[in-house]
């Protein structure tokens, strides 16, 4: 639904970030399918499980080694990383401003935005 969704935003000329788990490949590969090859940048944060862990407030990882969360993907159910990904941006190596200019500069490869060093006029720094 979300790259239906997405696509129908996208044809109407809007410029769509989504960001949700999507364990795995065959999903992703049907999303970049509707939204088409061209408009559709896949963009792997990949964090090692530990940083994912120190991320979580409310202990959804705790509860779900604990067996209180059923089919926690990457706990109980797997997670198959992206085999060929648009971009990888190891997020427990950089700061967020730093993930967002990156996906921005890939973004504007596509002719999709402006970096967001140019737009905003800032330097971003890792």
């Amino acid at each position: 639904r979300v790259a239906e969704v997405a696509a129908l935003m996208n044809d109407a000329g809007l410029v769509v970030i989504t960001a949700f788990i999507s364990p795995y490949q065959a999903d992703r590969a049907s999303a970049r399918k509707i939204i088409g090859p061209e408009r559709f940048l896949e963009v792997f944060l990949d964090a090692p499980l530990s940083v994912c862990e120190s991320r979580d407030p409310k202990g959804f990882y705790k509860k779900a080694r604990a067996g209180e969360i059923p089919n926690f993907t990457g706990i109980a159910s797997p997670y198959e990383a992206p085999e060929t990904p648009d971009l990888v941006i190891q997020t427990g190596q950089v700061t967020v401003e730093s993930a967002v200019d990156l996906i921005s500069r890939a973004m504007a490869e596509r002719s999709a935005v402006v970096p967001m060093e140019e737009a905003c006029g800032v330097a971003i720094a890792d």
